[in-house]
């Protein structure tokens, strides 16, 4: 039997979200009942709800950085119980036969993992994500929030966390390494606290030095802005590891040129329209071009046990979900430090 959860909805691309209903399934033998506390607001929840990123389904409730409370369980649940602290990412299913599933890289499952919003379960079902009171997973697809680490600060781990962790992670930052990431917005102000967890060298490039005191503050060891042409010249050849992190354009070309021999420049942030760039700027230097994909679940893990133990979470402002529209008009004006969370709390008043 189906339960009735209030929600925020956006009714249509480019609508206003707004208050509604949506229906979550009933507890399953390995599900587990998630009240939800707080839910991040990704930027990638904009593109979704606006149909920026292609044709989407609507309504939709977006929200993939979801932490809450265990209140019930099924079954045969054997890694929960009512009362645990726990959260939801970016998906809720995959396949679990794929060699990605099986390596624990869910997130490129080979049949399509199941989005925890603007996607289908495989039984054809919408999936609705973390804008509500409730939702209904499988206890494989949540994770464990560390007791060092407040709901509030976590949640925009689940996806802002996890999209630095992983790439860092993969391509070996940590001490004697020189990283540099582009952007010190919802992605970026996580990659310079874990960049610098890791023990990496960290400078930030960002288009202006307004943010240079938040950055130093979060750990990054240098700070240059990429509106002044002289920081390309000054910087060539620097970087063992490139993160870009904004979901804008950029002059591909001149970044990687930053690189040193061998570098690579990981892209986490999807621009709405095609980039370009001229192969020299790979080949005058054995250079690497690349993209990363948020993490798998026992990566995710690691994440936040990795996070809880260096003592931080994201840096957030809390609203209230009569606040979300404004919120991601401010987004999109980068007008947040550095990530707006919901109160869960404010849609059952």
């Amino acid at each position: 039997m189906t339960t009735s959860v209030t929600a925020y909805a956006a009714p249509a691309p480019k609508a206003p979200l707004e208050r509604t209903t949506i229906e979550r399934r009933a507890v399953g033998e390995h599900d587990i009942l998630i009240e939800i506390a707080y839910a991040g607001i990704c930027h990638s929840d904009i593109h979704q709800a606006r149909e920026e990123w292609g044709t989407a389904q609507f309504p939709m409730v977006p929200g993939h950085e979801i932490a809450g409370i265990v209140t019930e369980v099924g079954p045969g649940v054997t890694k929960y119980a009512v009362g645990d602290r726990v959260g939801v990412g970016c998906f809720v299913d995959s396949c679990r036969e794929c060699e990605n599933c099986l390596a624990g890289e869910e997130q490129y499952c080979l049949k399509g993992e199941v989005a925890t919003y603007n996607g289908k379960q495989y039984d054809g079902e919408p999936t609705y994500g973390g804008y509500s009171t409730h939702i209904v997973v499988d206890e494989n697809y949540a994770l464990r929030i560390p007791d060092g680490l407040s709901l509030d600060v976590a949640a925009p781990l689940l996806c802002a966390g996890i999209t630095l962790y992983s790439p860092l992670a993969h391509w070996n930052a940590g001490p004697g390494k020189k990283v540099a990431i582009v952007g010190l917005g919802g992605l970026g102000h996580m990659g310079v606290k874990i960049a610098h967890a890791m023990g990496a060298e960290v400078t930030v490039l960002s288009q202006s030095l307004r943010k240079k005191d938040d950055g130093l503050r979060l750990g990054a060891d240098h700070f240059h802005a990429t509106s002044d042409e002289s920081t390309f010249t000054e910087l060539a050849g620097s970087f063992d590891l490139i993160v870009n992190t904004v979901s804008a354009n950029i002059p591909l070309d001149a970044y990687l040129s930053l690189l040193k021999r061998d570098g690579t420049m990981v892209h986490v942030g999807g621009p709405e329209f095609p980039s370009s760039f001229h192969q020299f700027s790979l080949i005058m230097g054995r250079k690497s071009m690349a993209g990363s994909k948020i993490g798998g679940i026992r990566q995710t893990q690691e994440m936040l046990d990795f996070c809880a133990a260096h003592g931080f979470g994201a840096e957030i402002e809390v609203i209230t979900a009569d606040q979300i529209n404004e919120a991601y008009d401010r987004v999109v004006s980068s007008d947040v430090r550095y990530r707006f969370v919901i109160d869960i709390a404010s849609l059952k008043s």
